[in-house]
């Protein structure tokens, strides 16, 4: 596996089209329409539809499109009837004995009494509220929404670029205030809580957005809604508009984030950014504010790093978690390509996944993967950095048939985006829900019942294209690939497994080498469930479709005899990240 690993690139992962799911249900609900209609018109003997009534009586000349449905399957001379009161021919639906028309609104009665015709209805936009955004259902999180965890009362701070003013991020029914509640900027030189870059409201979205936009105020393909899209967001800024930030005023706002805590009930920090690793975690002063935030009881996601493409070191993409993902206490989040399908099963590990275990201390991570790769979500404005210096990115509504979507239609509101940085605001979305459920859960009990609930049906090997440079890599999905799983909401909610509530009970296990039999094991810390044979020891939580073979990891590939990894010093520790965490 080689590549050379730029600061931003393409996607990774292909990515599939989503316009065949949108057509065949946006073609479900019309046929379900027109069935209703049909039914109607039988039992009261009238072939026009009130809203076609209505338009009777308007501009003279105006016309409309209509779906004309017949006794029988209609032939040439039925539609040459339609022509002859002014109307022209669109589309043919034999299958339901109809076809599609352009007609003179004044004709309209005239073809409702021909006696061959059954019913005459407009031609209706259909939305596809039915169909929810793949990482939705990849994750379960439209089981959970169905039980009615929506995130309400939950704080979720988002220490990223800024959130903006948009409408998926106000209360239902978009009439009530923003659910924005705080916002702050810890950028030098800049008190504006806007984002200028357009990656926190793409983030926020992911955790909160409640898909007003896609399912009131036009028409998409999917509905866009976030995991918990009724938490409050609280909005830290830290990446400035370029999407680079420093050590000081991350930590200044994970500080903030405390401080603030009981206001707004901040109960889950999510850091979709990351950095080099230069020492241990132990003494990086990023991780120590992450421990610091844990310890006040707030539970810290971490984005897990996009270098798994890296192998300057010869690692194979190893040891290229990023700080503070680096720290053991928090939740440390890869990502996975649901390849457009939206099933838990087709979901693969990404290429650009970054891989444990950590330098310098060797900590088993990630800890969890979720969905990040091609996820659409909230786009700020169309002035942000971003969606200027990569207009591929936006989404734009579709037109009434969901076969035509573009800016001819209407402005995007959305736009993809690709990496761990989308990946870790799902989990943080699924944590949000599990503390509405359970209140009184501590950052370690949550963090232990996603782990111990995730799902763990990755194959051994999988592969990825690079679609920028064309290179395809081969993966394998062991526990520093994927952890123990990628996140499932409603089997994290519906478990009753309890951790001890001590600080640290579930900080991530240590992976040890033993250079004698090239084998790799598993230390728990003393008091952590990890140091409990019971919990991990017989595959209960590094599944043997994770970790293979009878010892916890199995042979002789490079990663386990590889000094560079398992020595003092850093792979990627000159490698600043904060701009290289977005992958495009």
């Amino acid at each position: 596996m080689s590549a050379t690993y730029g600061t931003r690139r393409p996607s990774n992962d292909r990515i599939l089209t989503t316009t065949t799911w949108g057509r065949r249900l946006a073609l479900l609900a019309l046929v379900t329409l027109l069935t209703a209609g049909l039914s109607l018109a039988d039992r009261k003997g009238y072939k026009l539809s009130k809203d076609l009534d209505a338009l009777k009586g308007g501009k003279a000349g105006a016309t409309v499109d209509v779906i004309i449905q017949f006794k029988q399957k209609p032939t040439a001379a039925h539609h040459q009837k339609v022509r002859n009161k002014g109307g022209a021919l669109k589309t043919k639906f034999d299958f339901i004995k109809a076809a599609h028309y352009s007609v003179p609104v004044e004709a309209l009665d005239a073809l409702a009494n021909d006696p061959d015709v059954a019913y005459i209805s407009p031609d209706r936009k259909v939305r596809g509220t039915a169909a929810m955004a793949p990482v939705i259902t990849a994750v379960n999180a439209d089981i959970a929404t169905s039980q009615g965890w929506d995130g309400t009362g939950i704080g979720v701070a988002v220490i990223d670029s800024g959130v903006g003013t948009v409408d998926d991020l106000n209360s239902d029914g978009n009439s009530n205030p923003s659910r924005v509640v705080y916002s702050q900027s810890f950028v030098p030189g800049d008190a504006s809580t806007a984002d200028a870059y357009g990656h926190g409201t793409h983030v926020a979205g992911i955790v909160a957005g409640n898909a007003y936009d896609s399912t009131s105020l036009q028409n998409y393909l999917y509905v866009y809604r976030g995991i918990a899209p009724r938490a409050n967001i609280i909005s830290l800024r830290v990446l400035d508009g370029t999407g680079a930030s420093v050590d000081s005023s991350v930590i200044a706002a994970i500080q903030q984030a405390i401080s603030l805590q009981s206001t707004y009930n901040i109960r889950v920090i999510n850091l979709s950014l990351s950095r080099g690793v230069y020492e241990s975690y132990m003494v990086d002063p990023l991780c120590q504010a992450v421990e610091s935030a844990w310890q006040a009881g707030i539970v810290v996601v971490a984005a897990a790093g996009n270098m798994g493409e890296y192998d300057g070191a010869g690692t194979n993409g190893y040891a290229t978690i990023g700080a503070p993902g680096n720290d053991p206490f928090v939740i440390t989040v890869g990502a996975t390509n649901t390849h457009g399908t939206g099933l838990q099963s087709a979901q693969t590990v990404t290429s650009y996944s970054s891989k444990g275990p950590t330098t310098f201390d060797h900590i088993v991570k990630p800890d969890l993967v979720a969905p990040g790769n091609a996820v659409v979500s909230l786009l700020a404005s169309p002035n942000t950095t971003l969606i200027t210096e990569y207009p591929a990115l936006a989404i734009f509504p579709c037109d009434a048939s969901g076969l035509n979507c573009g800016s001819q239609v209407g402005p995007a509101n959305y736009m993809r985006m690709s990496g761990t940085s989308m990946a870790a605001p799902v989990v943080s979305g699924v944590a949000a829900l599990l503390l509405q459920q359970n209140p009184s859960l501590t950052p370690d009990q949550v963090k232990a019942r996603l782990m111990t609930t995730a799902w763990q049906g990755f194959g051994q090997y999988t592969s990825a294209t690079n679609l920028g440079t064309g290179v395809t890599f081969t993966i394998v999905q062991d526990m520093f690939a994927v952890g123990t799983g990628s996140v499932d909401a409603a089997a994290a909610l519906s478990s009753t497994y309890l951790a001890p509530p001590t600080v640290g009970s579930a900080m991530s296990p240590t992976a040890v080498f033993d250079p004698a039999t090239n084998s790799v094991s598993i230390s728990g810390a003393p008091g952590t469930v990890w140091a409990d044979p019971i919990v991990w020891g017989n595959s209960v939580i590094w599944g043997n479709s994770v970790v293979w073979g009878n010892s916890v990891v199995w042979g002789n590939s490079v990663v386990w005899g590889n000094s560079v990894v398992w020595g003092n010093s850093a792979v990627s520790g000159n490698s600043v990240v904060w701009g290289n965490e977005y992958v495009w």
